[in-house]
């Protein structure tokens, strides 16, 4: 067995293949990992500075429109892809790291709630099969054998836990002065009734790549009333709902046009400039912007 990480998470063994969105995938069965030492407490102290958090963030976004407006940031520092669950009680220090990232918005921030927990007695309300689905395919990609949760996925590259800000940042500042960050800029602008994405040019390296939308939703209250988190008041940030491929880039300066009727009716969005491997296995992420904020307040 191995267990990816350090965290208090899953030990997973290989158990028989399944499709994966078309291409063969394996199995795991998730077994419970004995703690060496008990889980960190989080009650009011958390609450608190989620509380916090929520007006840094409502304060941060109150100057935006509902589209990203033209001439913003064409290079965010990077993107950081957190794999968490409402059950998983090493998950809430990791849930707090990352709502600190979305408020600063220097980086595209996606979390995506995995469904494997589920049996721990609370069921994840944000979570999907497909948000497990793509954790599974960057397994895959990195040559593991086991998911974990939480995971923090760079640029689609490098991963680590979500809860260790130092390995985080020192990670962000690592790609992109080794040239591995987002090196290709996306523009975003709004007509009546369409939402363009200007793709710029890239370095050679990459001649194809997939432009991946990816829906999520605005902040998120829950009280979570079973399982390893019970009793717990969580605030949940950017919770992927959808990802979708709307078109593919060429390795030159491309423009697609969404409906912004369809766009906007899904909350926040997200765009990735990502390598896919012909196995379908999501790659590196060459660039990235938001398309949309999603409504802002808890809800």
């Amino acid at each position: 067995m191995l267990t990816l990480g350090n965290h208090a998470g899953a030990e997973i063994s290989p158990q028989r293949d399944f499709p994966l969105k078309g291409a063969s995938a394996t199995y795991f069965a998730i077994k419970r990992k004995r703690r060496s030492r008990r889980p960190r407490k989080f009650g009011s102290d958390m609450e608190s500075r989620a509380s916090l958090w929520l007006a840094a963030l409502a304060l941060a976004t109150s100057g935006f429109a509902s589209i990203a407006p033209a001439g913003a940031a064409d290079r965010p520092l990077g993107v950081i892809e957190l794999f968490t669950s409402q059950g998983c009680n090493s998950c809430p220090p990791a849930d707090e790291l990352f709502a600190e990232f979305v408020a600063k918005g220097e980086v595209v921030a996606l979390a995506y709630h995995v469904t494997y927990w589920d049996y721990l007695g609370w069921q994840d309300s944000l979570a999907s099969k497909e948000n497990t689905d793509r954790q599974y395919g960057y397994m895959r990609g990195f040559g593991a054998r086991a998911v974990y949760t939480p995971q923090a996925v760079i640029n689609g590259r490098t991963h680590m836990s979500g809860a260790k800000r130092d390995q985080i940042t020192n990670s962000l500042d690592n790609l992109n002065r080794t040239g591995q960050g987002l090196n290709v800029d996306i523009h975003v602008t709004e007509s009546a009734d369409a939402i363009s994405i200007d793709v710029g040019p890239g370095d050679g390296q990459h001649v194809n790549a997939h432009l991946v939308l990816v829906f999520f939703r605005g902040p998120q209250v829950v009280d979570l009333e079973r399982g390893e988190n019970r009793g717990k008041r969580v605030t949940y940030w950017n919770s992927v709902t959808d990802v979708q491929t709307a078109g593919l880039w060429h390795g030159e300066k491309q423009r697609f046009d969404l409906p912004k009727s369809e766009v906007e009716k899904k909350g926040g969005a997200a765009v990735l400039l990502q390598v896919v491997g012909k196995d379908g296995l999501p790659g590196p992420i060459l660039g990235a912007a938001i398309v949309r904020n999603p409504p802002g307040g808890a809800q």
